[in-house]
């Protein structure tokens, strides 16, 4: 028997929006904890961390130290993705992070992170690995990542908070902010073409993860609560999630806040991710899109346990 069967491992990610946790072993259920604590706030303006967020994100980890001690955590990786890559005192993060959470932090750039969640999607995915797209939605990026004989993918410069804080500045958004906001988005997926011509033309399935696309799937359900076996692998139709852009942009945050299946903290930015899967599956076709709720945490998790 593989010796590495039983290690309980950790995979924590540092995202612009949010800060997770996944600790994993083999033949046990995972404990996953997420907090939104919105790293990337300001960054796009600033070029810079702001203190406050990231005493947040280490409270947080701090925290997560707690528990992978009390769970025997034996190995772990901790991840700083967008806000991190675009900060200038990114550098200094990495240090205070590694701190908190007793994990050296690594930077991952956009491909290293794409990979990472495709390789934690596709692993319960009932589909070919080359028949699939996936489109993750992050706060500061997103990335697109297609299967085959090698994994290949982009990293775009779009994402519910960058985009939130760039155009849609009011609440609900102007008529005129979201067509700024679309602009941008179709400008970089058009970029996305360049790199991945594959995307159009080809019939691959859409797997979407990520806070956007999981309130989706519970917006789409009225779940009262978070349930992750009613997401993950739901069903997207294209017409449901232009529904839902719709009513979404077309109300103020507060409003989006009391529907059934809207994760707290996220109501203020979950117009510009929608808006970013979108215009994605009106570029290139695709009808409907799975929701994943395994992704980068658990490529880092198979990682670390051989997978």
């Amino acid at each position: 028997m593989d010796p590495l069967s039983h290690e309980r491992v950790a995979a924590l990610d540092c995202g612009t929006n949010s800060t997770r946790l996944l600790i994993r072993e083999a033949g046990r259920p995972d404990r996953r904890e997420m907090r939104i604590t919105r790293l990337g706030r300001g960054v796009d303006a600033t070029g810079k961390l702001d203190p406050e967020a990231i005493a947040r994100t280490l409270a947080v980890l701090s925290e997560y130290r707690v528990l992978m001690d009390e769970r025997g955590v034996t190995r772990a990786r901790l991840v700083a993705t967008s806000a991190v890559r675009d900060a200038a005192n990114g550098e200094e993060f990495l240090r205070a992070a590694s701190k908190a959470s007793g994990v050296d932090a690594e930077l991952l750039d956009g491909i290293a992170e794409g990979a990472l969640a495709f390789a934690g999607a596709t692993a319960s995915l009932d589909a070919a690995p080359g028949d699939v797209a996936i489109i993750d939605i992050g706060g500061g990026s997103t990335e697109l990542v297609i299967g085959g004989d090698e994994v290949r993918g982009v990293s775009l410069d779009l994402g519910c908070v960058r985009l939130t804080e760039r155009h849609l500045h009011s609440d609900p958004p102007t008529p005129g902010e979201l067509a700024a906001a679309r602009a941008t988005i179709d400008d970089e997926l058009a970029r996305a073409e360049s790199v991945l011509p594959e995307l159009r033309g080809e019939r691959h399935t859409l797997v979407g993860l990520a806070g956007t696309v999981s309130t989706l799937g519970a917006l789409a359900q009225g779940l009262s609560h978070y349930d992750r076996e009613r997401i993950h692998h739901f069903v997207l139709e294209a017409g449901v999630v232009r529904e839902w852009c719709e009513r979404l942009a077309g109300i103020p945050a507060s409003e989006r806040a009391g529907f059934a299946g809207m994760a707290p903290g996220r109501e203020d930015v979950i117009v510009g991710g929608v808006l970013v899967l979108v215009r994605t599956m009106e570029r290139f076709s695709f009808e409907r899109c799975v929701a994943s709720e395994s992704d980068l945490l658990d490529g880092l998790a198979m990682s670390l346990l051989g997978g």
